[in-house]
């Protein structure tokens, strides 16, 4: 029994999302992909009419598989800074633990130069670090936190959850002791409060 269209072409995205975050976008080609999904090129093309429009497609879905939505409201007015980090670092590194193919599809698409990585980037990463960004500006406006370069902030802790995240899941090993996600956390979010925090 045919799957119904919308089921199809849900089908492709996330079976083109698998294949592209293992091989790249230039690595998948429209018959691996078509024999991937079970069917064959003739009917890709009713779905879609170009690998880049699938890769568009994956991208497009990339957003709601983060789950931010719920925790950015809940974060939207947090006044304790450490609660705050150590609730976006959590969110970064059980989501990217479990979805390393989104890191994949990260790295494949910056390493091989891909016209769409800066679009990859901006919904992976530079989703977390413009929220960051617009609560340190107001904690700071609320004067919870001293003045600093609040972007050049956001970037550098985003950076070192995705970082640390990367480590647990990618590089697991590479580099002798493998500190765990939590610890690293717990280890790293109160250096950035007290460097952050608004003498009292």
């Amino acid at each position: 029994m045919s799957r119904p269209v919308t089921d199809r072409k849900k089908h492709i995205v996330e079976v083109a999302s698998e294949l592209f975050s293992q091989q790249g976008f230039d690595g998948v080609t429209i018959k691996q992909l078509a024999r991937a999904c079970d069917i064959t090129e003739a009917a890709l093309y009713r779905h879609f009419d170009s690998k880049e429009a699938i890769y568009d497609a994956v991208l497009d879905t990339i957003g709601d598989r983060l789950h931010y939505q719920d925790l950015f409201a809940d974060l939207e007015s947090e006044r304790d800074l450490e609660a705050l980090m150590q609730s976006l670092a959590r969110h970064i590194i059980d989501f990217f633990s479990s979805n390393s193919d989104l890191y994949r599809l990260l790295l494949f698409s910056a390493l091989r130069g891909h016209t769409k990585a800066k679009r990859v980037y901006d919904t992976i990463r530079g989703t977390y670090t413009r929220f960051l960004k617009l609560q340190l500006d107001r904690l700071r406006t609320e004067g919870r936190i001293i003045e600093k370069n609040n972007e050049m902030t956001a970037r550098c802790f985003v950076g070192m959850v995705f970082d640390c995240s990367l480590a647990s899941t990618l590089w697991k090993g590479f580099q002798g002791q493998v500190f765990k996600p939590a610890d690293v956390v717990a280890n790293n979010v109160p250096i950035y409060v007290r460097g952050l925090s608004a003498q009292t």
